[in-house]
């Protein structure tokens, strides 16, 4: 059934409006940060990067039905981007084939599935502290932008730049996140597809694109032009793919498959346990083929694809048109479009993500309950996720299995 409502509406399950667009563009606060750092920094592809991302949103949407989210592996995207000059290309593809089997391999034997005995406790635990870190981390983009490498020069001058004593880049950040505010739940002005469009003005006002060549681009198969070594996949394991896996389980599997019951109920049916750890563990496999990056789900993702209006797959269908299309048009230049839109603006998109994910921990009614769940929190802050998470399972079972210790 076909019926314009909006928009076009196909069936229950795919609409695509002013809301389905501006909730595909909620999650770029996360997804282009990373992105753009493997690429400018580590030298990844850039046409089978966005190439992969766009087949992975709509493949994504096409099977699961709601909105699906498609971001980097944070771990391994921090990690390499801060190690730059250590990780190189090859070291990333290789860890998107390992992370990719070992996905796979849990989803066909049903491991993955023991992720449903995991306390209700430690899932919020995980949601707040994702949260909590897509949230400062948006106030960080917009108090400043990230290494000059990432951003465009413009970008840079805008901060230097002050108007009446306030930065102008920190202005622009300020504003967005007013008009945020403001549209928020406004359904003919969408904030993400607003502040967005904004971005991209001030973009090719303040700023302009390299050198830009359109044409049919197409990724290019690992096979043909790269010699990937042992020690290439030693160093993914031990230093991507390892500490990775604890946050792609607990964020991109277990919180994910509960932030999406929560949202859409028996419409999410396909978002099991096995069908994400599959999904993600193909997608990394063929990242691997057409040299991409690891990517993944997650919960913060769904989390701002919801915020800003997301309601069916055709949120998917949206974005992942928009990626495809970039890699194809673009190909290599695609950075040059991307860096236009100001980090301050991506910053706002992360703030009211992390925002909305955080908002997960109202559920939570007894006090200890609350306590491990805001111990996972501190020790995301001061660590990392997959400490956390191993920690909050320590403490549901102390605390409130054992009764060991009273809070």
């Amino acid at each position: 059934m076909i019926k314009l409502y909006y928009g076009v509406k196909i069936g229950k399950h795919y609409k695509f409006d002013r809301m389905e667009l501006s909730g595909s563009l909620g999650d770029l606060g996360t997804l282009l940060p990373l992105a753009l750092g493997m690429i400018l920094l580590n030298g990844i592809s850039a046409t089978g990067t966005l190439f992969m991302v766009g087949v992975f949103y709509i493949l994504s949407g096409i099977y699961f039905k709601v909105p699906t989210p498609v971001q980097p592996m944070k771990v391994i995207g921090a990690y390499a981007i801060a190690n730059y000059d250590v990780i190189t290309p090859n070291i990333i593809y290789a860890s998107a084939l390992l992370i990719g089997m070992i996905l796979v391999f849990l989803g066909i034997t049903g491991l993955i599935s023991l992720g449903k005995y995991v306390p209700k406790t430690v899932v919020r635990g995980v949601q707040i502290s994702v949260g909590t870190a897509l949230f400062l981390q948006g106030l960080r983009f917009i108090l400043s932008p990230p290494e000059q490498h990432i951003v465009a020069e413009f970008q840079l001058y805008l901060h230097q730049y002050s108007f009446f004593g306030i930065s102008l880049y920190f202005l622009i950040g300020i504003i967005a996140l007013i008009i945020t505010f403001i549209l928020l739940e406004n359904r003919k002005l969408p904030a993400a597809l607003i502040i967005v469009i904004m971005g991209f003005i001030i973009g090719l006002i303040f700023g302009k694109p390299q050198s830009i060549n359109i044409g049919i681009n197409l990724p290019e198969p690992i096979f043909m032009s790269t010699n990937l070594t042992v020690s290439d996949f030693l160093t993914a394991l031990f230093l991507l793919v390892i500490p990775q896996l604890p946050m792609t389980i607990g964020n991109a599997i277990i919180a994910q498959h509960d932030l999406a019951k929560n949202y859409f109920g028996e419409r999410a049916k396909k978002v099991t346990y096995k069908s994400l750890s599959i999904s993600q563990g193909l997608a990394d496999i063929a990242s691997f083929i057409l040299k991409g990056m690891p990517m993944c789900h997650g919960a913060g993702g769904l989390a701002a694809h919801y915020k800003f209006g997301a309601r069916t797959a055709g949120n998917n269908i949206i974005i992942g048109s928009i990626f495809l299309a970039i890699a194809i048009m673009f190909g290599e230049y695609s950075v040059e479009i991307l860096k236009l839109i100001p980090f301050s603006i991506l910053g706002v998109l992360l703030f009211f993500a992390g925002a909305e994910l955080m908002t997960m921990i109202k559920d939570l009614k007894d006090k200890k309950e609350f306590f491990i769940a805001l111990a996972m929190l501190g020790i995301t802050l001061i660590s990392n996720l997959a400490y956390a998470f191993f920690i909050g399972l320590l403490l549901h079972y102390l605390i409130i299995k054992k009764g060991l210790f009273k809070v």
